[in-house]
């Protein structure tokens, strides 16, 4: 038989679960809701979840994101983002008269709770996480007393602290148990007093996605992670598939796909960071197409019906 101008279709398997995280629907929603409330503009200090099509998308119906309180106008709707702010954030907000909607991701406000209560039991304090992300800056800044910021085990062994110094640990939500486990045995090893939330604390969105990206991999010849390059877990996805030894790029949306990287694949994997919508995803199979015939099927895994409750001040409006 001649094979020769047959053109098989490329096998693309999505990720489930993928894409976006109950913490980053309420961020996005509760944008939505104060501009359908209040009218445009508000204001929202720092992009409110790490993606571009998300906040522009915000920002064309009305929303107009800062970095800092200073640029928003007195008494002015000002929400704060998924990745939560310092306290004193919140004070200067109070000082301006700033009318706040906080969209900080429960999970993320959970920690926040985790680490005043550790340090008001006299424990120093240690957040792993990345220095300079924003979650990381508002945790350190929600904490009384000084929190000590470690990235790796070389960081938890340079601690300028004594071995039987009472300590505590929590961390930057986007960081799987997987990511911080070697941390955390290092800071395990180097204090004698050490306590730390448990597994089950860890945000299950970053678990899952995770999780389901391990599988997939062993599906797949090449793995498309949809995601910002600013966004740590859709980075954390593709260095995952990077581990299983599948050749992993992160692309923003279709327009960044490289055909070269899926020439010669049967089967290609797709998965999207927590805040990355579903229309980017199909972006990416909308090119995929345009290299030739696809045939699309999802893998079966965790679906996840978490829902968090939008801000007080927008459920009663909402009533």
């Amino acid at each position: 038989m001649d094979f020769g101008h047959e053109r098989f279709a490329m096998h693309v398997i999505l990720a489930q679960p993928r894409g976006f995280c109950a913490g980053v629907v309420r961020a996005i929603e509760t944008v939505e809701r104060s501009l359908e409330r209040h009218g445009a503009p508000v204001y929202v200090r720092h992009e409110i979840v790490h993606n571009k099509a998300v906040v522009d998308g915000l920002r064309d119906k009305g929303a107009v994101f800062v970095e800092e309180l200073a640029q928003v106008p007195a008494q002015a709707v000002t929400i704060f983002s998924a990745h939560g702010v310092a306290r004193e954030v919140e004070a200067d907000a109070r000082a301006r008269g700033l009318q706040v909607l906080d969209a900080t991701c429960p999970l993320v406000a959970k920690v926040h709770i985790q680490g005043r209560q550790y340090a008001a039991s006299g424990r120093a304090v240690i957040l792993i996480g990345h220095a300079g992300h924003p979650e990381v800056v508002g945790t350190m800044g929600q904490i009384d007393g000084r929190v000590l910021l470690v990235q790796s085990e070389r960081d938890a062994d340079a601690l300028d602290l004594p071995a039987d110094t009472p300590v505590a640990y929590v961390t930057q939500t986007t960081l799987s148990v997987d990511d911080t486990r070697g941390v955390i045995a290092a800071l395990q090893r180097r204090f004698s007093d050490i306590v730390g939330p448990d597994v089950r604390d860890i945000c299950y969105a970053t678990q899952n996605r995770q999780r389901a990206v391990r599988e997939l991999c062993r599906q797949v010849d090449v793995l498309l992670v949809v995601g910002a390059t600013n966004s740590s877990n859709s980075n954390r996805l593709r260095e995952i598939g990077l581990e299983c030894g599948i050749p992993s790029y992160l692309l923003a949306d279709g327009s960044g796909l490289d055909p070269a990287w899926v020439a010669g694949a049967s089967a290609v994997g797709i998965t999207a960071g927590a805040s990355a919508p579903e229309a980017m995803v199909d972006h990416v199979i909308d090119a995929l197409r345009a290299l030739g015939p696809v045939e699309v099927s999802t893998m079966d895994g965790l679906e996840e019906h978490i829902e968090f409750r939008l801000p007080s001040a927008l459920r009663d409006a909402a009533a």
